[in-house]
């Protein structure tokens, strides 16, 4: 039969071949019992580590209420986790989502459907940049621009215009007659860790607000308290007008959101819109558990302190191994290591070694330990690195 070899899962993943049975905190435990460190957090989403009790404790007191109405009702959680991303936003208004693409889409609607509102129908068009990550949408890939996640999924969808980061001639050059807003990562996340210089975030702003256009954050991998502020846009004081969340906002439950200013999502009339498990009781009790923690006071403190202590390190050791690591990129702890080996064999390395990591673009290992990650277990990680270094380094001696 010609489907007989596929999988009965789409092999479109290729999963490392551990089974892990639970998880607990910073760390995954497997069938057999071994044990890893978990930098990779579901690739920034466990937030708050695995099993974190005040999340269980949340979900299970929903599960035993009610799963889902459809936003055909008023959901209580939906209200207060709306009210609560408001209070410490830019923000006034919030549409949820399943994930973060979901918020992109939803984002790229909004900003058309603003100029549209305005009158002003032909300006749809919406300038990104080049290495940026958006999601896997068709939409969001096509906005994203890059080649190999549009390969064979070609025609994208049109209007999106791509400029190199960094180069505001180039962004003042592609605004035309026909464009919407600016879509933009504070730090490009899958791109390879590549923080945005906050000077050009601020020309950003000052030609949006020049040509009429509406400039757009994804926060879907930074937000949160990943970087070490509640949203990276605060550490660049440059206010987007929508910006995309996902991730780290369910600590590991499928939840995404779009929010922005009133100005922004004046098109946004009753009917244009909608999700049908976006903003469900489950996904909102879980987000409102997770805001409990990441907005106790001290939190995003500690998470600062943590990762001044893993950039430390990992510095100390680019230091000692420039032939291993070539710089330490990012903020907070959404770190990256810009490598001189290829990242997916130090990635197997480190795992190896009972450490986990993400790969990312122009050969960078992201490290996206949970947030409620402590000295130790920061110290644990640089044992590892540490050992995959000086073991590449004496064989290269």
């Amino acid at each position: 039969m010609e489907n007989a070899a596929i999988p009965v899962v789409l092999p479109v993943y290729s999963p490392a071949p551990i089974e892990f049975e639970r998880g607990e905190g910073a760390y995954l435990y497997a069938k057999d019992g071994r044990r890893w460190l978990d930098f990779s957090s579901g690739i920034a989403v466990t937030a708050l580590g695995h099993a974190h009790p005040h999340l269980i404790e949340a979900l299970t007191a929903q599960a035993g209420k009610v799963w889902h109405l459809s936003n055909l009702f008023k959901i209580e959680g939906q209200y207060s986790l709306a009210e609560r991303l408001v209070a410490n936003s830019f923000a006034d208004t919030v549409f949820f989502t399943n994930s973060g693409a979901e918020a992109l889409e939803a984002a790229i609607k909004m900003a058309r459907r603003y100029q549209w509102a305005r009158g002003e129908t032909g300006r749809n068009r919406i300038i990104t940049f080049q290495g940026a990550f958006h999601g896997r949408t068709l939409a969001t890939i096509s906005a994203g621009g890059q080649a190999k996640y549009l390969e064979g999924f070609r025609p994208g969808v049109p209007g999106f215009d791509q400029v190199a980061v960094g180069d505001i001639q180039a962004v003042r050059g592609a605004i035309s007659g026909e464009t919407a807003a600016i879509l933009i990562e504070p730090i490009q996340g899958e791109g390879g860790i590549r923080p945005v210089p906050y000077e050009f975030l601020a020309a950003l702003r000052q030609l949006c607000d020049e040509h009429g256009l509406l400039l757009i954050f994804d926060e879907v991998q930074t937000g949160l308290g990943r970087t070490g502020n509640l949203f990276a846009y605060e550490q660049a004081e440059v206010e987007p007008d929508i910006m995309a969340l996902a991730k780290g906002l369910g600590g590991g439950f499928p939840v995404g959101a779009c929010l922005a200013t009133a100005r922004a999502a004046s098109g946004m009339a009753k009917g244009v819109h909608g999700s049908t498990f976006g903003g469900g009781p489950l996904a909102c009790a879980v987000g409102n558990a997770v805001l409990d923690v990441v907005l106790a006071p001290g939190f995003l403190g500690h998470v600062r302190d943590m990762a001044a202590r893993l950039r430390g390190g990992l510095e100390q050791m680019a230091r000692m191994h420039p032939d291993v690591i070539e710089e330490v990129r990012g903020a907070g702890l959404l770190l990256g290591l810009k490598l001189v080996p290829n990242n997916a064999e130090i990635a197997k390395a480190l795992q190896d070694r009972g450490l986990l990591t993400v790969p990312a673009g122009d050969n960078v290992l992201r490290l996206l330990p949970p947030l409620i990650i402590e000295s130790e277990q920061v110290d644990e990680a640089l044992n590892a690195v540490r050992d995959v270094c000086n073991s590449l380094s004496a064989k290269a001696a």
